[in-house]
């Protein structure tokens, strides 16, 4: 499985990390969550600067971060993601630092996190959030997401599953997101924001629809089930990534 690659890779990246980083924690840091809330009325969009993925290949090449950064926040999205992972999606961590010098949003690390030693990475590198994913972390997830929290990044958590979802309503995640991609199979299916988006509401807790959106007609069949969309692929593929974001943004 694709997943179990990545893992594999991401293990060896960690077994390199240093004990400990410098303590960045008086840094003041953008907010996620108050910036999907504080939407003035357009879609709240979390765009993703992804130059390559698993089940995409490459999907932008010779990517300016700094100044594809600009271009996003011109076209009027809530925050910006950023992938750092650097064998399957083409990241580099020296792409927080880059669009973080950019623009003013928040800036989400999207990675594969699974030692508590990346979220402190995060930091140091800069980031306003990071990604924890539930199916990675299992048992973990809770403690992941109190080390975040306390490390001064907000915690946006990933689920694909009610038993996921169920376990991420018992911990302090203040977002929640839900993948549409399995990510066993890769293949993409909208529903499962519509099944899974209820019971995480019902427990107080922002939701983020993952992975899908291609059109401004996805945005306005979904946003009844999400506060927001994290949306890269769509994006990062057109030939005017300003314009489509928009399109998104307004629908």
């Amino acid at each position: 499985m694709i997943l179990d690659e990545i893992l594999k890779r991401t293990k060896k990246r960690v077994a390199r990390l240093p004990a400990s980083f410098p303590e960045t924690t008086d840094r003041p840091r953008a907010g996620l969550a108050a910036a999907i809330r504080n939407r003035n009325g357009k879609n709240a969009i979390i765009a993703e600067i992804k130059c390559s993925s698993p089940s995409r290949g490459i999907i932008r090449r010779n990517v300016d971060m700094a100044m594809m950064a600009g271009v996003l926040e011109r076209g009027g999205c809530t925050a910006l993601s950023v992938l750092t992972e650097p064998y399957f999606f083409g990241g580099s961590l020296h792409d927080i630092g880059r669009v973080k010098t950019a623009v003013n949003l928040p800036v989400l690390r999207k990675d594969f996190i699974i030692d508590e030693r990346q979220i402190a990475e995060s930091c140091a590198l800069g980031a306003d959030a990071v990604l924890l994913i539930a199916a990675v972390l299992g048992d973990n997830l809770a403690s992941f997401i109190d080390s975040a929290l306390e490390t001064g990044l907000e915690p946006l958590v990933e689920v694909h599953t009610a038993s996921e979802a169920e376990a991420v309503l018992s911990t302090r995640a203040p977002l929640v997101g839900i993948n549409n991609r399995n990510l066993t199979t890769l293949a993409i299916d909208r529903s499962t924001t519509r099944v899974l988006s209820e019971q995480i509401r019902r427990g107080g807790r922002l939701v983020v629809s993952e992975s899908g959106m291609r059109s401004a007609d996805d945005i306005r069949e979904m946003r009844q089930y999400c506060d927001a969309f994290l949306i890269g692929s769509s994006i990062m593929s057109h030939n005017q990534p300003a314009k489509k974001l928009e399109e998104f943004v307004c629908a």
